[in-house]
């Protein structure tokens, strides 16, 4: 195939490759034939999401490969032991399979504590968004610590574990933003497999959120919500004297399923899962564990993109929703920069061009590397720029640094 440039292009190279016309992949989208058409022919330079959405799973495609999402970071490592590829190699470790053995120069292992600790730091570089620094760092982590954990014993072994499952989780997530999703599965299998070794049954209802995300980016949405939902049934405390961090597990778990459901379009049983959330978030009060936090402004931030969500979204109500959402409470940057371009969504669909850009603008100059892995943001500004009725700088420029085509 040739190499596309645009939707349209990319929509027609992965057609033509997969031998379906025009008509074909229209029936089995569920979508106009026009729509097809327009977007082929370059009369369209994008769609609704959900739309997208649908062309990509009827050409067998993740949506952000038709969306021509970036899939490394913006700075590569200083050296070659670092970087996405370094990762990769790190999750699919080669001596973990059975019957196989490399000799490899043995090193002492790093200090227990020492290494928990930059896991620690770690996890704070990926709330920041600095995927680059994250990326030179983590096939490190992971190296270090399995032999860490080949050391240790009794239960300083426990607390390895756990830690290195944390690890792997930051694996997954970040590999999940690069449009790896073959990668995290495996690391949230290796992160499942170092918390039943760490005996946490918390850590491991985190690996099973982890996982239910990275089902939604693959599209497996009925997977998705059902994972996290019977993980939470597992997990679901007991009402006098809950521990506060079963509370915060579990209600995470419920965000995960609430997202799959309202994709799939039973936003009912979204809202009622949002809704348990929120009653264990009132219980739990803020709390900040397993590489993640959960609070009622967590619940809020996620019923805003639940409105935005499938073929009934709200833009409206989203906006409405956005309004009891206080920004200071949010306690991880790329978590109040996610929320935000969610309202400029909503800006958008609800006509206030000029609000969603100065909104998409203002998380650009905060987050400049997240944003660029954000297929949100690209989607949103693919339709402004469709829209425009004169030459707007501003979105061009926007347009051009998250690599979308500001020509077309």
């Amino acid at each position: 195939m040739v190499k596309a440039s645009s939707i349209g292009d990319r929509i027609r190279a992965l057609r033509e490759f997969r031998d379906v016309t025009q008509e074909e992949l229209a029936a089995r989208a569920e979508v106009h034939v026009d729509t097809i058409r327009k977007l082929e022919q370059g009369q369209r330079q994008s769609a609704r999401l959900t739309t997208l959405r649908a062309i990509a799973a009827a050409l067998d495609s993740e949506l952000e490969r038709l969306l021509g999402s970036p899939t490394v970071t913006a700075h590569q490592s200083d050296d070659d032991t670092g970087g996405l590829l370094a990762l990769r190699d790190a999750i699919q470790d080669v001596t973990a399979l059975p019957g196989i053995s490399i000799d490899e120069v043995e090193e002492d292992p790093p200090r227990a504590d020492a290494w928990a600790d930059a896991v620690g730091e770690a996890t704070s570089l990926y709330w920041r968004g600095a995927y680059s620094t994250l990326a030179g760092q983590l096939p490190h982590l992971l190296r270090d610590g399995r032999a860490v954990a080949r050391e240790a014993t009794g239960p300083e072994a426990l607390r390895v574990w756990a830690r290195l499952a944390l690890a792997y989780q930051l694996a997954a997530c970040l590999v999940t933003q690069a449009g790896h999703t073959a990668w995290a599965f495996q690391a949230v299998k290796a992160q499942l497999e170092a918390a039943e070794r760490a005996s946490d049954a918390l850590m491991s209802g985190m690996g099973v959120s982890t996982l239910s995300w990275v089902l939604l980016r693959q599209g497996r949405w009925e997977e998705a919500q059902r994972v996290a939902e019977r993980k939470a049934e597992d997990l679901e405390p007991a009402f006098r004297k809950p521990d506060r961090a079963q509370l915060a597990v579990y209600g995470n778990l419920l965000l995960a399923a609430a997202t799959p459901a309202a994709r799939r379009g039973r936003r009912s049983e979204a809202e009622e899962l949002l809704n348990v959330a929120e009653s264990a978030a009132v219980r739990s009060r803020p709390v900040r564990l397993y590489g993640t936090a959960f609070s009622q402004v967590d619940v809020q931030t996620q019923q805003v993109n639940i409105a935005l969500a499938g073929e009934d979204n709200a833009p409206d109500k989203a906006l409405a929703l956005a309004e009891r959402v206080d920004l200071s409470a949010i306690s991880r940057p790329v978590h109040s920069a996610a929320h935000r371009v969610d309202v400029a969504q909503a800006q958008y669909q609800t006509g206030d061009g000029d609000g969603a850009l100065a909104t998409l603008l203002d998380v650009e100059h905060e987050q400049p590397e997240w944003i660029r892995y954000q297929t949100l943001a690209a989607a949103t500004v693919r339709e402004m720029l469709e829209a425009e009725r004169r030459r707007n700088t501003p979105l061009r420029g926007l347009a051009a640094r998250l690599g979308v085509d500001p020509s077309l």
